[in-house]
């Protein structure tokens, strides 16, 4: 498995599109995260139930790995590309595409509120009367 491959087996689903996160290629549907390639170029990552990861590692140990931390136990797992099949792989992501598909569509970041220079000019010192102490 390339990353290359990876790309194309996460695109093959629908309205799944390629973003960027952190510097790195994500996977989105439903406005939402559901694989990445880390840039490392050697692994990627799908966002799978935690009892679905935990199929994958005990079935696949070589090809997967849970994420650390919280991440990592809500589903978050690795994936190592050169040790990974193109069936198991689609089967994940499948798994990971569904997950978010069944969740509500991601809310749109908030429009500012107010122009930046309010907002620094609330910020702002505002000037002592005079004779009052600092």
């Amino acid at each position: 498995m390339t990353p290359d491959e990876f790309r194309r087996l996460a695109l093959a689903l629908p309205d799944a599109v390629e973003g960027e996160h952190m510097n790195h290629p994500d996977f989105r549907a439903n406005g939402r995260i559901f694989a990445t390639l880390l840039p490392d170029g050697e692994r990627g990552m799908v966002k799978v139930s935690p009892l679905r990861q935990r199929e994958l590692l005990r079935d696949h140990e070589r090809a997967f790995a849970a994420g650390s931390g919280a991440w990592g136990r809500q589903g978050c797992t690795l994936v190592r590309l050169a040790e990974v099949s193109a069936a198991v792989l689609r089967d994940a992501l499948t798994d990971a595409w569904q997950a978010v598909m069944a969740q509500s569509p991601a809310k749109s970041p908030p429009a500012k509120a107010r122009p930046k220079q309010k907002a620094q000019a609330r910020s702002a010192k505002r000037p002592r009367r005079r004779g009052a102490k600092p």
